[in-house]
């Protein structure tokens, strides 16, 4: 792997896994009443178990996880306090990615 590639895939896999942590927190709802569903025994494709009330109230769910995922990630994921963020900039003709120091 190129000198300048690792850090490069270490931050895209990081952004990887924060999209993956925030669509699963989004999709949890639905996979819990589909679950439920199927448990009961009720018809899981069935459009009357996912009427308009039902999905509003599994969406409403759905985005309070999400704002909470990103609320947590925000406050407790990053760069530690007080550390100085240095800009990507050339170093004898290659180029050194930003890094927090």
């Amino acid at each position: 792997m190129p000198d300048g590639l690792g850090p490069w895939i270490r931050r895209r896999s990081d952004v990887i896994r924060l999209f993956s942590i925030e669509v699963a927190l989004f999709l949890a709802p639905f996979v819990a009443y589909a679950l439920f569903l199927w448990a009961a025994r009720e018809g899981v494709l069935h459009p009357a178990d996912w009427s308009i009330p039902v999905l509003v109230g599994l969406s409403l769910l759905a985005v309070a996880l999400t704002a909470g995922g990103f609320a947590f990630i925000a406050q407790y994921g990053g760069a530690p306090a007080h550390s100085t963020y240095v800009p990507a900039h050339l170093e004898n003709g290659q180029l050194v990615p930003g890094t927090l120091k």
